[in-house]
């Protein structure tokens, strides 16, 4: 049974070969090859096939190279190149009764499959498989025949079983894993562009809904303005109620723009404190108006580049969420650590807290913890800002104690810092 070992280990190579590929197409992502990376490839394997031949007599070598043209030409159209590169290999070994035999198999076929590629395409994945070991059985039959014309082989049920075995069977696993992937790759790709969908539509569904409260709203006094015996101070109070409902819609607007583009327009140097001072100072009354009080520890030094006012945003919208998840009045705690190559931001509350699940979730499109109250924008935002500053979050809870925090950006001193560092 020398034949069919030596069959066996050639398969083995083909299937080790194969199943790289089959990694190196998982990273790519896709199942598409130019008509000369596809030769390449299979050159090489007929370069294997070759190179690992049984070799009964001189003039014969007994291998698997039919698989890789059968695959070549069923699958990507390149069969009477690869029939012809079979031809020429086996010329380098010697112009003999085997070349000749060669000849006689692989022209006829490079012909079959130049015809037969385009109907084998148009047949389902599962008839694509079985017409694949067919074809594997013909061919191996043919080949058995005319060896048992030109040269018979010494084990003649050897060679029989070895042909009429081997190929068809690596042919079907061959032709399953190609559909396999070829499958798992178009449902990969089906499911991604749903995703993508599903997600502009709950995006558009969140960003809809919060634009059209303050334009309904803005609509409903502009229709009052029209009454023209309205006093002067209602027309006053009604055209400010206006101007914040649209100022309203476009910081709504401005927040999708800012995660869809996380970029910056500005690059300068930030105090960290004296940024977030900013923001407290901005914030003070919200928390005062839920009873939260904010308590600070910030770090003598510590800058970092980035928007002044996306970096202001972005806290604003961490310490709101923190104070909002806090109804009954409690604690913000905001701490700077300086570091040699960071800074780290640390906010931390006594809210509600959140679980596991939620966590993962912060800074989905259109995902909030605040339930049919909440669109999500605020967190995507963060995250935006936080990425286009080169920064990383890193968030812990727990339910019903509070929230933490920690958002780390690479640290730049300032002439005055490296003074206070260095003292």
């Amino acid at each position: 049974m020398e034949i069919t070992k030596h069959f066996l280990f050639n398969l083995a190579l083909l299937l080790i070969i194969l199943f790289i590929g089959l990694i190196w197409f998982e990273r790519k992502r896709q199942l598409h090859l130019s008509k000369w990376e596809a030769f390449l490839c299979f050159v090489i394997l007929l370069l294997v096939c070759f190179y690992f031949s049984y070799k009964p007599s001189p003039d014969y070598y007994f291998d698997l190279r039919l698989l890789p043209v059968l695959i070549g030409g069923l699958y990507l159209g390149i069969g009477p190149f690869l029939c012809f590169a079979v031809i020429i290999i086996r010329g380098f070994y010697g112009i003999d009764t085997g070349f000749f035999a060669n000849i006689l198999l692989y022209a006829p076929l490079a012909f079959i499959l130049w015809r037969l590629y385009p109907w084998f395409w148009k047949q389902s994945s599962s008839r694509r498989i079985y017409c694949s070991v067919s074809l594997a059985i013909i061919l191996s039959i043919f080949t058995v025949a005319g060896m048992q014309v030109f040269t018979p082989p010494s084990d003649v049920f050897d060679a029989w079983f070895a042909y009429l075995v081997i190929p068809p069977l690596g042919l079907g696993i061959l032709s399953y894993l190609i559909e396999f992937v070829r499958k798992n790759l178009f449902m990969r790709q089906t499911l991604i562009k749903s995703e993508k969908l599903q997600a502009v539509e709950q995006m558009g569904a969140a960003i809809s809904h919060e634009i059209r409260n303050p334009l309904t709203a803005a609509n409903g006094f502009v229709q009052l303005l029209m009454n023209n015996n309205l006093p002067r101070h209602k027309q006053k109070e009604y055209l400010t109620i206006i101007k914040d409902e649209l100022q309203s819609a476009e910081r709504v607007i401005q927040d999708y723009l800012t995660f869809s583009k996380p970029s910056l327009e500005t690059v300068e140097l930030l105090q960290v404190k004296k940024e977030l001072n900013n923001v407290i100072s901005i914030l003070k009354p919200t928390a005062n108006q839920h009873s939260v009080e904010i308590l600070t520890n910030f770090g003598i030094v510590g800058s970092i580049e980035g928007d002044r006012q996306k970096f202001q945003q972005c806290f604003i919208n961490v310490i709101k969420n923190a104070i909002e998840a806090m109804p009954r009045g409690g604690h913000i705690h905001i701490e700077t650590l300086y570091e040699r190559t960071h800074v780290k931001i640390i906010v931390s509350d006594t809210g509600i807290g959140m679980t596991k699940e939620q966590i993962e979730r912060l800074g989905e499109p259109y995902y909030s913890t605040k339930g049919p109250k909440g669109t999500g924008l605020g967190m995507m935002v963060v995250y935006s800002i936080v990425k286009a500053m080169n920064g990383t979050i890193d968030v812990t809870s727990r339910l019903d104690e509070g929230t933490v925090f920690t958002f780390s950006f690479p640290s730049v001193l300032s002439q005055n810092e490296m003074i206070a560092d260095s003292s």
